[in-house]
């Protein structure tokens, strides 16, 4: 990993090692592993605080220009702190909706009062963001959003009721697609709004998931009330700036996240040798076919690094989602079958699941949430290929 880097990289990866080692220590150390998918429920206010204490040093938002609060940092640099930091066992990230989706669209269509106003927020981790796209008819289908927006006066107003939306309970703002236009359909007449959440008319329920936390969440929007000038691009364009955020949010710090599947495997594997099932030979198999399948990963992502360089990744970035998705889907299954007949079994009453267990039942959302296979399918086929249409009402 660290062989082909340039000098330059190198310094900055022990730059990063040597300042995590000592900071993930004293009042910190106890942070480390904490929260992810499926645990956002651990400690969030000590990894709030951890991550403004990385703010505070200027750790955050290190891709971005330095005029915005950012290093400048290139993306092999993005590669190495994403990195270092799952190495490091840091905590999991709070301000990830901010940093790596709003921010960056922020910085790429956002108007100079805009990035004047929420850009240093996100820098500081003193505003967190959530994003309002699923809804519970237009789930993956993005463009059959029906929450509605009307410009009164100075303000917009927004009824509707958004789904799955990860910490929206933590969360100060929401950026939200909703239609704009009356009586348009589909993609058209789409408009992205920030709205503030902390208001009456915004009702946040949490939704229990088979892991017994709440990291997703109902959104109502009754009345709710926001700035006319806080739209993103122009009436209409909301679908563009949409898919932007989303090729945004496959971007470098999935290279992170792989080094925590790699931790994730590592650990399945040795759960193979304490109970013997190493000495299957189909599960030995799957298990080196799931090896093999992080280094296709890893070579996939590195591949399309090419399009954050570029600005924001094209539609390519939909084949990193489903082979990651995939891949951690069937870590879950592959865990739960070394574990046996004892993955059967709760750790204690009434519901403590251990981290196999975890994985297994959050990772069925991974084939789910940002997008399922089916639509990035119809993605990689449409707009990589370029085969057909899918026939649409």
């Amino acid at each position: 990993m660290e062989q082909n880097e340039a000098s330059a990289d190198r310094a900055f990866r022990a730059e990063v090692r040597d300042w995590l080692e000592t900071h993930l220590s004293g009042d910190f150390a106890h942070a480390r592993g904490l929260g992810g998918p499926g645990r956002e429920h651990e400690a969030f206010p000590a990894r709030l605080a951890w991550e403004r204490h990385m703010a505070a040093a200027g750790w955050t938002c290190i891709g971005w220009p330095a005029e915005y609060g950012g290093r400048g940092a290139s993306v092999a640099q993005q590669v190495v702190f994403n990195e270092e930091y799952a190495l490091a066992d840091a905590p999991a990230r709070v301000n990830h909706i901010g940093e790596n989706l709003l921010g960056p669209t922020i910085l790429a269509f956002g108007t100079a009062e805009q990035r004047a106003r929420f850009l240093p927020p996100i820098v500081a981790v003193q505003e967190l963001w959530c994003q309002g796209y699923s809804e519970p008819d237009a789930g993956s289908d993005l463009a059959g959003v029906q929450t509605r927006a009307v410009l009164d006066g100075d303000a917009w107003v927004v009824d509707g009721q958004k789904v799955w939306t990860s910490l929206a309970l933590e969360s100060d703002w929401c950026f939200v697609v909703c239609r704009t236009e009356p009586g348009s359909a589909r993609h058209r007449g789409l408009s992205y709004l920030l709205i503030p959440m902390r208001q009456d008319g915004v009702d946040v329920r949490p939704i229990v998931q088979m892991t017994g936390t709440s990291e997703f969440n109902e959104v109502f929007f009754d009345g709710a009330r926001t700035a006319a000038g806080n739209i993103v691009g122009a009436p209409g364009e909301g679908w563009k700036i949409a898919m932007a955020t989303l090729g945004f949010e496959r971007g470098v710090a999935t290279l992170g996240q792989q080094v925590g599947f790699r931790r994730e495997l590592q650990g399945v594997v040795d759960l193979a040798h304490r109970t013997g099932a190493l000495d299957d030979p189909l599960l030995r198999d799957r298990l080196t076919r799931a090896w093999i399948g992080l280094q296709v990963m890893r070579h996939n992502a590195t591949r399309t690094m090419a399009g954050v360089e570029a600005g924001a990744p094209g539609p390519e970035s939909s084949i990193s989602k489903l082979v990651w998705a995939n891949w951690h889907r069937d870590l879950g299954e592959l865990a739960m079958d070394v574990l046996g007949a004892a993955g059967l079994v709760a750790d204690g009453g009434p519901y403590d699941l251990n981290d196999w267990q975890r994985l297994f039942l959050f990772s069925r959302s991974d084939t789910i949430y940002a997008g399922s296979n089916e639509i990035q399918r119809n993605i990689i086929a449409e707009r990589v290929l370029g085969l057909p249409r899918e026939a649409r009402p």
